[in-house]
């Protein structure tokens, strides 16, 4: 993948003072480099400029951002962070329409398309994908996310001048832009953090462009656009060709996402979802003469310290020595220490410029850099929970009744540390209510559901809405931070469309979570690993580990960290002195006690890293 920034402003003229927004333009190319460390660009025009930080995977030599094209006498620019999975056809019908290409690169087809077509190309895209295009006929800049949300695109407007980035960094980078943090935000990370309200920076003004939208910055205005969104409807496939249509959009959305000009490898945890992924990727390898390489993440020490829960049945490491050993992959064990996932929390903040997943993100980050040296794109089996219903939430009576977020049910662990005049101030059941409702009210109705199918509906929504942002939000800042491209083939557009109208007893058949998913999935997998028992991301139960984290709050609080001023110290100080309760999650199925700890130094160091200040 890379990184993408940029500036526009229809009343300016940027030309003016060349040097001083070129150097600007580098600048915010520069902290975003560990997206794209193999090459760098910019493009100043009079209206704006653009700049990209690449990640070579595919045409390595031909490929170089911002790139241009000329039709007309009229040139257009862009700059683009992704992967199309459909880039041929795409080319074809381009060339049949007259169209020649100078590159195999994706970028020049999109740029193209977008010169024949217009922004309505963006719905022939079959990818992952954030990207800016300078438009010299409609006069304007437009910018692009796709449909799932999996590239991140965020972006400000102060006095009719847009300032966007990938990341947050990149916004920072430009001149006059102060991190502030208003009653807004304070909710967001406190109230429902480590996930965010859809198109929310959390600091104040910052905005991030909604998945499945464009927008389109003239001298007129700033016009946001959905050109894509879930719709409701009958499902008429009988079960039967359900799963053949299911099973198709899985494998072509895997052997799709496979393409690259460097090797591919897969994240393997024994489980359903990444277990797919990888037989799908390793039987077309083998038809190369090729062995697919796999990558598996536990704990130092977590076979010793484990304790099985509701969440987390199972330890992955049989079901992964099994499927190595199914597969004849080149595998590679990778684990965690206490003290590295401890000082991997600061980097996981560096990552996102927002607090984050505590340890379940910090370790990750610490796997990624890990497959790094070995590989530069990757295969997860991310978001299949989400869209085949995995989840705890779906299937349990207490959440299906709550009237709130399934994943984030009782808010008292979250007040348990606050200050009592600070609790008063954010409103926390207020401000999560109105979120709530208002997020369920955008839920695609179907006249034809019965109450029950009805609020299925509403939890599948507000896992598509919600959960799996946050899950892909901390895939690509956590693979990026370290120049690997994580992809995520359940996240194929067309799989979440077919889904989504799937009657529950059919995803569900006879009772077995998934159902529909493991169906599509026979005879590709050990019967062990079809019908495996859901086990999240691991995350370490050595009390050692927590230890650590309380030894790290108590410095925090001697040197009077941020934070502090929302936390009351009394509180604070029973809290390290009670053992935690590792069954009871307080955000997902992972984020229990020693997460809050992790959560609250990624809060401190959020704060004095990037001088917040508290409006």
């Amino acid at each position: 993948m890379c990184g993408i920034a940029g500036f526009y402003n229809a009343n300016r003229n940027y030309q003016k003072d060349k040097t001083y927004y070129e150097t600007v333009l580098e600048k915010m190319s520069a902290v975003q480099r560990h997206r794209g460390p193999d090459d760098s660009g910019i493009y100043l025009f009079e209206h704006g400029g653009l700049s990209h930080a690449r990640l070579s995977i595919i045409d390595l030599a031909n490929g170089s951002q911002p790139m241009e094209k000329t039709e007309a006498g009229k040139t257009f620019v862009i700059v683009y962070n992704g992967e199309i999975y459909n880039t041929e056809e795409l080319r074809k019908d381009l060339v049949n329409r007259g169209h020649s290409f100078t590159t195999t690169s994706d970028t020049e087809v999109i740029l193209t398309g977008y010169m024949e077509y217009g922004p309505e190309f963006v719905k022939k895209l079959n990818g992952i994908f954030a990207f800016a295009i300078k438009d010299p006929v409609r006069n304007g800049l437009c910018l692009f996310r796709d449909r799932s949300g999996v590239k991140p695109l965020f972006y400000t407007i102060q006095n009719d001048e847009i300032i966007f980035a990938s990341e947050l960094k990149g916004i920072f980078a430009y001149p006059g832009i102060t991190p502030v943090l208003d009653k807004n935000g304070l909710n967001q990370i406190f109230s429902i953090g480590p996930a965010r309200t859809p198109g929310c920076g959390v600091l104040k003004g910052m905005k991030e462009l909604l998945p499945g939208h464009l927008l389109f910055c003239s001298k007129d205005s700033f016009h946001l656009k959905s050109y894509w969104k879930l719709e409701s409807h009958p499902h008429e496939d009988s079960y039967e060709e359900t799963i053949e249509k299911t099973s198709f959009l899985v494998r072509d959305s895997i052997r799709r996402q496979m393409i690259s000009d460097v090797p591919i490898c897969t994240f393997l945890s024994g489980g359903l979802d990444s277990s797919l992924v990888s037989a799908v990727c390793a039987a077309e390898l083998k038809k190369k003469g090729k062995q697919l390489t796999t990558f598996s993440f536990d704990f130092v020490n977590n076979d010793k310290y484990f304790k099985a829960s509701s969440f987390q049945p199972s330890q992955d490491r049989p079901f992964v020595d099994q499927m190595v050993k199914f597969l004849d992959s080149d595998h590679h064990y990778l684990e965690c220490d206490n003290v590295t996932q401890a000082d991997r929390l600061y980097d996981s903040v560096t990552a996102h410029d927002l607090p984050a997943m505590g340890d379940i993100d910090s370790s990750l980050l610490h796997f990624c850099s890990l497959v790094k040296p070995h590989n530069k794109v990757t295969l997860t089996g991310e978001c299949a929970d989400e869209i085949f219903g995995g989840y705890p939430w779906f299937h349990k009576e207490e959440c299906f009744k709550a009237h709130t977020f399934p994943w984030t049910m009782d808010l008292e662990p979250r007040k348990v540390l606050l200050k009592d005049e600070f609790l008063d101030h954010l409103q926390m059941e207020e401000y999560v209510k109105e979120t709530y409702e208002k997020s369920l009210a955008e839920t695609p109705v179907l006249a034809e559901d019965s109450p029950t199918e009805a609020r299925r509906r509403e939890i599948s929504y507000l896992n598509l809405r919600w959960f799996m942002q946050t899950l892909l939000n901390r895939m690509d800042r956590t693979s990026m931070y370290s120049g690997l491209e994580a992809r995520v083939p359940f996240a194929d557009h067309r799989i979440i469309e077919y889904v989504w109208n799937v009657p529950w007893d059919m995803k569900t058949k006879d009772g077995v979570v998934k159902n529909l998913l493991r169906q599509s999935g026979k005879g590709l997998l050990p019967y062990e690993v079809l019908y495996r028992k859901k086990s999240p991301y691991p995350k370490t139960y050595d009390t050692n580990y927590e230890a650590l984290l309380i030894s790290r709050v108590k410095e925090m609080a001697a040197n009077n960290g941020p934070v502090l001023q929302f936390i009351d110290p009394v509180k604070l100080e029973q809290f390290l002195k009670s053992p935690s309760d590792y069954g009871k999650p307080w955000y997902g199925q992972l984020m229990a006690g020693p997460q809050m700890l992790a959560y609250l130094l990624q809060v401190n160091h959020w704060m004095e890293m990037y001088h917040i200040s508290v409006e």
